[in-house]
């Protein structure tokens, strides 16, 4: 964020934030006397009609003047899908620090002797959702360096960092093969630069007609810890192909059909355990520097007593993980943010924990909590409510914190089409006065559209806003973008 920018931005004064009643939209008195023509401008777009057919909340706050000046049933506590994003991340840079990093290590109890460990391999996380197949071969590389060629022993992978509670009771097992919704564990691998932790990529192609298609993996070592059934055909003009896995296994079943003419596609898909899933790259890593493991991998505690630590990989600090965890909506970063909050705060790594957290900093912003139910870090429960005055309220205190800057940043940029910028509003809002220049949080599941953030009018006024709907029929969505191109065009 510009200093110069910073520094335009008044001081948020919460205690002047006005109640509006239950059935909006309503505009605190004062503020409407500053601005009645935006209040209501900003009314006639929420007439519209899909807002009608929807269950809408809304809430526009003008950080210039320091008020509240619109609201659209402020108070009504709504699912707000990955809105609920913006409480866990300016949560964990409170609780853990911008400069907090996760960890992985590698460690041994017995000695080296001509190159031999004598006993096993302990493979610990702690936490790390951004842990990819070059960490497990820096630390390979690290044992190598270590002098020791050979463990006697067996791998041991310790997840126990986090609970054992892996996937949140409050989300759908519909999902569970979803990239979207893997495992949480404190040791887990990430394929991809965008850091989807606790997934895979199945890759199928065609075989000779009508026989099964060619199945491979990415990382190539999840073949030692998935289970493929092959019901797949190849052959035929239409790719039919559906790739799923059981829930609580790691038996994934590849069915239909695969044109002959057609290249490699792949799947990413979740893996259970992911653990065994991390000891698995580990291993092919060591394998590639010439280090064995004799024995099998098994999930265990690592001893309290008697280490000796090998090697270590840390991530990125937590302010610029910030940016794939908000730009690309990663669901699998904001739970081992609320798990790592638990852990930081004295807990056992838990969600309940790390909430507890996430509600003690909003109570300390004087954020409204009336309606708040939080049982997620990411907001994939529609379990989990927020108000848009909440949000709003949450979004004006954090300006004043030391690291606003790096959350702002790391925020989508509506109608920027570079993706690590843009994320995911790169395609809204384009070509007009609110692009490059809102920052907001998307958040969207089937019945369920959301954004939060900011936006600066033609006068300079900030604008702090939040737009939260449920709906059966016609999204709202396009609504939203009216609401922030309204806020950045407005001059009065």
């Amino acid at each position: 964020m510009p200093p110069r920018f910073r520094a335009s931005l008044i001081m948020v004064v919460l205690g002047g934030l006005a109640l509006a009643g239950p059935t909006g939209p309503v505009v605190p008195a004062t503020a409407a006397a500053k601005d009645p023509a935006l209040s209501s401008k900003l009314a006639k777009v929420l007439a519209d009609s899909r807002v009608k057919k929807a269950t809408t909340a809304a809430v526009v706050y003008d950080a210039t003047l320091g008020a509240e000046i619109y609201g659209y049933h402020p108070t009504r506590a709504t699912t707000p899908a990955s809105n609920t994003k913006i409480v866990t991340a300016v949560a964990a840079m409170h609780v853990l620090g911008p400069t907090y990093r996760f960890k992985t290590e590698v460690i041994r109890r017995a000695p080296v002797v001509d190159g031999v460990v004598d006993g096993r391999l302990y493979l610990k996380g702690y936490g790390d959702p951004t842990a990819r197949v070059s960490d497990y071969a820096a630390l390979a590389k690290k044992i190598k360096a270590a002098g020791i060629k050979r463990f006697t022993g067996r791998l041991v992978v310790d997840g126990t960092w986090f609970d054992s509670a892996r996937y949140n009771p409050h989300w759908s097992k519909s999902y569970a093969s979803a990239y979207y919704a893997a495992p949480i564990t404190a040791l887990t691998v990430a394929p991809n630069s965008d850091y989807d932790a606790g997934t895979i990529y199945v890759r199928y192609q065609p075989g000779k007609k009508g026989k099964p298609a060619k199945i491979s993996f990415s990382p190539a070592a999840a073949a030692k810890v998935v289970k493929i059934v092959n019901r797949s055909t190849s052959g035929g003009n239409t790719n039919t192909v559906k790739i799923s896995r059981t829930y609580g296994t790691n038996k994934i079943t590849v069915s239909g059909r695969v044109p002959t003419n057609r290249g490699t596609s792949s799947v990413q898909i979740t893996v259970d355990r992911p653990e065994l899933y991390a000891g698995a790259v580990l291993r092919a890593e060591l394998a590639k520097v010439g280090v064995s493991v004799a024995g099998s991998t098994m999930i265990a505690t690592t001893p309290a007593t008697g280490r000796h630590l090998i090697g270590r990989d840390t991530s990125m600090q937590l302010s610029s993980m910030l940016k794939p965890f908000l730009k690309y909506s990663n669901n699998m970063h904001a739970e081992a943010l609320t798990k790592a909050m638990s852990r930081k705060s004295g807990g056992k790594g838990t969600w309940a924990g790390g909430i507890a957290q996430t509600r003690t900093y909003l109570t300390s912003l004087g954020v409204p909590l009336a309606g708040v139910v939080l049982v997620d870090g990411s907001g994939l429960s529609r379990a989990t409510k927020l108000t848009p005055r909440a949000l709003t309220s949450t979004l004006a205190a954090v300006r004043n914190e030391r690291w606003f800057g790096s959350f702002y940043a790391a925020l989508p940029v509506a109608g920027n089409a570079k993706r690590s910028v843009g994320g995911t509003l790169r395609y809204r809002m384009t070509n007009t006065r609110a692009a490059n220049n809102a920052h907001a949080k998307t958040g969207s599941l089937t019945g369920v559209t959301g954004l939060s953030g900011y936006v600066r009018g033609r006068n300079g006024h900030l604008y702090v806003f939040s737009m939260l709907s449920q709906y059966s029929r016609t999204s709202p969505r396009p609504v939203e973008n009216t609401l922030v191109v309204t806020l950045a065009n407005w001059n009065g």
